[in-house]
């Protein structure tokens, strides 16, 4: 049997909460942009959880704008359970929710009408997106296309099919949400959508329209969703709830949605009053500087150490106890010190305390190749400001930062190119490498190791700094870098440990 509206009755309500079918019949107030296991697994959680207590009282109309078909997501009626595993203030968690906050999926490519019939709805009060942190970019392109090609084209393009629906009126604009791992998603997008508008030379009381009735959000999301689980769990899990989903979700309990607006945003997002979790305020820098430095940063410094180490998930680097050892140091001696952002000691040692625990949560299975997509992209928004900013204050080499830097140009090294992929090698094993950069190591990859290193981290254009001028950074790199290549990851994590290598 598999998940639907139909087989609902047929569920044991004693192991998961189900639905009403009042919800069924709720009009849709949001519009997302982005089918992800992110967006399923925080904001949808939370307009879930509000539409149970009969708080919110709409649903989500999805676009997704990849290439597939919705196929998954029209066979259950959009619905997915969402099973939450960890530990929160102490206690075990374990719950198993079957989501209806989206109403359906709608295919940009195949029915593009269909979402800007939705922009003419008096009901759509929102906008979400999650389209990852390339999405926002700037294509001048027109928003005649069906669809347009770029994300913020067609948040364009759904605003204005929305102001002419409404004739400009006052209060018929949208509050726009960016979840992107951005700085200032929010204002990044509205910056771009004008200047769409103008390369579309659109009118002037639209522009102004734009301004006074829409709200662009900055926010961030912070929670651990990888998604469907292995075959062996997902078998076990279905067997156990009695029925087949194939939207089946992990996550974390820990979940914070943290939104930069005012008393209008805070009264059309209803579903904030339902979860501690949902946080709207004037400012949120905070808290995105704890979750980028401390637990996105330690995630991608560490990645390429895992990884290379032969470790598949982070909770199997939370047993071994060199990583554990890296991951704890280096949050406690290189990144808290050095996060941009005025934070106490004691907000750096709570938060660094809660990644801790939800690294090693056993339910999760969060795969270190997986934490590497884009991962020069990475390296660039999450560590390279701690790094400038650690040499700003103590003006030395951040060990545990030049080995995470190591072993991230090790593992960009491309071996081979085949059907337009790139690929590295290490231990005689092959990996994909999901990067916009992948071309530019191949070539690099060309070099002997130490040219490599050298070339890479003295090139200011690709790193838009010059980390030549940090004083002896390179050549820390370069000499953890040689270490990696001639005796091991495990060797160069020893030497940075105080436990021995045996323990590895």
């Amino acid at each position: 049997m598999i998940l639907s509206r139909e087989n609902l009755n047929a569920l044991s309500a004693s192991k998961l909460t189900l639905p009403d079918v009042q919800i069924f019949e709720l009009p849709e107030k949001v519009l997302q942009f982005g089918t992800g296991v992110l967006l399923r697994g925080l904001p949808d959680y939370f307009i879930d959880k509000a539409n149970r207590q009969g708080i919110f009282n709409g649903r989500v109309a999805v676009v997704k704008s990849t290439s597939g078909a919705t196929t998954e997501f029209d066979q259950q009626d959009s619905l997915y359970t969402l099973c939450v595993r960890g530990v929160e203030n102490g206690q075990p968690v374990t719950e198993n929710i079957v989501s209806s906050a989206i109403s359906r999926v709608i295919s940009a490519t195949e029915d593009w009408q269909a979402v800007l019939d939705i922009a003419q709805s008096e009901a759509l009060k929102i906008i979400v997106s999650n389209t990852t942190e390339i999405g926002i970019q700037l294509v001048n392109e027109s928003i005649d296309q069906h669809p347009p090609v770029s994300f913020p084209a067609k948040v364009l393009a759904v605003l204005y099919e929305r102001f002419k629906a409404f004739g400009g009126a006052e209060d018929s604009g949208l509050i726009i949400i960016a979840t992107e791992l951005i700085p200032d998603n929010g204002a990044k997008l509205k910056q771009i959508v004008l200047e769409l508008a103008n390369f579309n030379t659109l009118s002037d009381d639209f522009i102004n329209w734009l301004h006074t009735e829409n709200t662009f959000c900055n926010s961030l999301v912070d929670r651990i969703v990888p998604g469907k689980p292995d075959a062996s769990t997902l078998a076990n899990l279905q067997a156990e709830l009695g029925y087949t989903d194939h939207l089946l979700t992990m996550a974390e309990p820990y979940r914070l949605w943290a939104i930069e607006g005012d008393e209008k945003v805070a009264r059309t997002l209803a579903f904030a009053q339902v979860d501690a979790g949902l946080i709207i305020a004037n400012d949120i820098e905070i808290y995105r500087e704890l979750k980028v430095r401390l637990l996105n940063g330690t995630h991608t410094l560490s990645s390429g150490i895992a990884f290379l180490s032969g470790i598949d998930t982070v909770k199997h680097g939370m047993d071994n106890e060199l990583l554990k050892s890296y991951i704890e140091e280096v949050m406690a001696s290189e990144i808290s010190p050095a996060i941009p952002y005025a934070v106490s000691e004691a907000q750096t040692s709570a938060f660094a305390n809660s990644v801790k625990d939800r690294f090693a949560n056993p339910a999760i299975k969060h795969l270190w190749l997986n934490i590497t997509f884009q991962y020069s992209m990475k390296m660039k928004i999450r560590i390279l400001p701690l790094l400038l900013n650690y040499y700003r204050l103590f003006n030395k080499v951040p060990e545990y930062m030049a080995l995470g830097f190591a072993a991230y140009l090790r593992f960009m090294q491309v071996d081979k190119q085949e059907n337009g992929q790139f690929y590295g090698l290490f231990n005689h094993a092959s990996y994909l490498i999901t990067d916009d950069s992948a071309a530019y190591f191949a070539e690099q990859s060309k070099k002997e190791a130490h040219t490599y290193v050298k070339d890479v981290l003295n090139d200011t254009h690709f790193w838009g700094t010059a980390l030549h001028h940090l004083p002896g950074f390179v050549e820390a790199v370069g000499l953890k870098y040689e270490l990696i290549a001639q005796e091991g990851i495990e060797v160069a994590l020893a030497e940075l440990t105080p436990l021995k290598l045996n323990s590895f």
